[in-house]
């Protein structure tokens, strides 16, 4: 099942330490298989406040992310991005292939009858 590593930046003033985490990151990334998805591209706030930027990479799996997040190739570039922008960052797994999201509404129906 895919996962997905979501970051919401904010306060990124350019920096040149901050280049250089881009020009490096993807070199941490290719042994475990993650891709960026979005990477800050304009978007659009529809509800709520979203100032900032978001970043969406992609990992065939959950471990394949967390090993990427741990691995000593992308903490000892970490740095150069948290010392410069604020910002929340998760990972999350994805929902399998075929995923009907009625089961869950099901589900969460039946859950409330029983109570």
């Amino acid at each position: 099942m895919p996962a997905y590593v979501i970051a919401h930046l904010r306060d990124a003033a350019p920096h040149p330490e901050i280049a250089e985490y881009i020009e490096r990151i993807n070199a941490t990334l290719e042994p475990h298989g993650g891709h960026f998805l979005v990477h800050v591209t304009p978007h659009e706030t529809k509800e709520g406040n979203w100032p900032g930027h978001v970043v969406v990479i992609g990992f065939p799996g959950i471990a394949q992310a967390r090993a990427w997040w741990d691995s000593p190739a992308y903490q000892e570039i970490a740095p150069l991005r948290s010392r410069h922008i604020e910002g929340d960052i998760i990972m999350v797994e994805g929902v399998p292939d075929g995923y009907d999201p009625t089961t869950t509404a099901k589900a969460m129906r039946e859950a409330m009858a029983a109570e």
